[in-house]
């Protein structure tokens, strides 16, 4: 592994004033609210300079395959189990201060590496970790049935993509404010979903609860439904949610009970520490969702139901019969060009046959507005997500919003192409290079067609009236333009800046 001889070889060549050596047991802990998690080092460090040993979080443990120590400096690599019965590997480095380690964790997501400070609690030679218990096993479930919800892609907002951990009450309520006052619920934006680190430990009975950064869930649930809008939360089907917090393993009637007592109308379901206790494959992954859908449809509430698991194993097959109402088809995505278009350009052909009213393909939150890209390169994210029929979440702090990101968000006339009730996906129908054309069949017999230009210069860009499956002339309308071109004959040529799109409708 060239990183980790790179890294041994400059432990070997530097030396601190300080040799004491880091074998032991470290705790670091870390809150963002009243629930405190920690984090477990153990180190075990042989004369040579060899480490071994393990992280140990709540939502993950990580054993520890190579590593060297130096002048109290430590470089390790670490394995953990991932999802498809695969091994995911992790580089981390240490430097210790004294009395306490600082541990530079690996980047995960969208969160950039980070610096842990840990303080030692023993000295001694931590015992291995024993061997993780065999993985649950679960056949196929019988279909679940449909919940009736979501005839066209769910649209709304979510915490994570801007605040994070950072989420509260207070901030959810400024969110639902904005989005009534501003155009966005206007415009069809109606979910408030909050993410992750929301959670609470469970009390005696075994109810979940949340944290002290939501005090009151109920009264905030009938705060979001004052406005007119519709509240959101999130878990997952293993112990710990994807931050450490409590999922829904084992609790799944009585966390959608729960969820239904507070006045939740959607579920974020994130799959994460569910590969630390189920196996890897697409029987047990679809029985342990069934088990939330069948609890969400037995708690008396309607609530959406979406499945955050990546898009692994064929979930475009099973994601309906789950009684899922959209499902994840990728990785996170990120503030980038190459991250967005990566993730709505290349992941997600092929994928439109599992499309339809009720069930939608889910190529991640809207980054719109986070600052990471340029104003057309939003654009073309709100072009490509809607011709995908893909659901409309924004990311965003809509409390303070430039007027340019909130017209990209509450382009009517894109988001009727999002929310046509025929439900079919677009497609790419044509590729030169970086030039792409998609299109999208729309329930009054039109056609919605973007022009795609992700090539770094300014360039032509022709849809062919007989790629996307008409012919003779037509009435051609400039959905960002909002102007109407006249008529075209078996093609339409438009100038696309770089990175950026011009998106029509065909009339039938």
């Amino acid at each position: 592994m060239r990183w980790f001889r790179l890294c041994a070889a400059l432990l070997a060549a530097f030396t601190l004033a300080s040799a004491q050596s880091p074998t032991g047991k470290w705790i670091a802990k870390y809150s963002s609210d009243d629930e405190a998690r920690e984090i477990v080092l153990a180190l075990n460090v042989d004369s040579g300079g060899a480490v071994t040993g393990y992280v140990l979080a709540p939502q993950y443990e990580d054993r520890i395959v190579e590593g060297k120590a130096s002048g109290g400096q430590v470089i390790f690599v670490a394995e953990r189990d991932a999802n498809n019965n695969t091994k995911r590997r992790s580089n981390y480095s240490a430097v210790l201060e004294g009395d306490k380690l600082k541990l530079t964790m690996p980047p995960s997501g969208n969160r950039p590496p980070q610096v842990i400070e840990f303080t030692r609690t023993s000295a001694e030679a931590p015992a291995p970790l024993p061997p993780a218990p065999p993985k649950i096993a679960l056949a196929a479930p019988a279909a679940v049935r449909d919940n009736g919800l979501a005839r066209t892609p769910p649209m709304g907002w979510n915490s994570w993509n801007k605040f994070a951990g950072r989420v509260n009450d207070k901030v959810v309520r400024e969110i639902a404010d904005a989005m009534a006052r501003n155009g966005m619920k206007a415009a069809g934006y109606v979910y408030v979903n909050i993410d992750d680190t929301w959670e609470s430990a469970r009390d005696s009975q075994g109810n979940i609860g949340a944290n002290s950064k939501f005090p009151d869930m109920k009264a905030l649930a009938d705060y979001v439904h004052g406005k007119g809008l519709k509240l959101g939360i999130y878990s997952s089907p293993g112990p710990k949610t994807c931050a450490g917090y409590e999922a829904s393993y084992q609790h799944e009637a009585q966390d959608a009970k729960t969820y239904a007592a507070w006045g939740i109308d959607y579920l974020k379901y994130d799959w994460c520490s569910a590969s630390r206790v189920y196996a890897p494959d697409a029987a047990t992954m679809q029985a342990a969702y069934a088990k939330m859908g069948e609890a969400l449809l037995a708690s008396g509430r309607h609530m959406v139901y979406s499945l955050c698991q990546y898009g692994m194993l064929d979930v475009g097959e099973w994601g309906a019969k789950v009684s899922g109402n959209l499902w994840r088809t990728t990785g996170d995505i990120s503030d980038r060009w190459q991250s967005m278009s990566h993730i709505g350009f290349d992941l997600q052909p092929g994928r439109e046959k599992y499309a339809a009213p009720g069930h939608w393909n889910d190529p991640d939150m809207l980054e719109i507005g986070n600052g990471g890209m340029t104003d057309i390169e939003y654009r073309t994210h709100m072009s490509l997500w809607c011709l995908l029929a893909a659901p409309l979440l924004a990311g965003n702090d809509l409390r303070d919003v430039k007027p340019s990101i909130l017209e990209i968000l509450t382009n009517k006339e894109a988001i009727a192409v999002d929310q046509d009730k025929l439900g079919k996906q677009g497609v790419r129908v044509a590729k030169n290079g970086d030039l792409e054309v998609w299109a999208r069949p729309l329930a009054d017999g039109g056609h919605a067609v973007g022009l795609f230009n992700r090539g770094d210069a300014a360039a032509k860009v022709t849809a062919k009236w007989s790629d996307v499956g008409v012919q003779g002339a037509h009435k051609v309308r400039d959905l960002w333009a909002h102007a109407d071109r006249g008529k075209a004959k078996d093609e339409y040529t438009a100038e696309v800046p770089s990175h950026g799109v011009v998106m029509i409708k065909i009339a039938k």
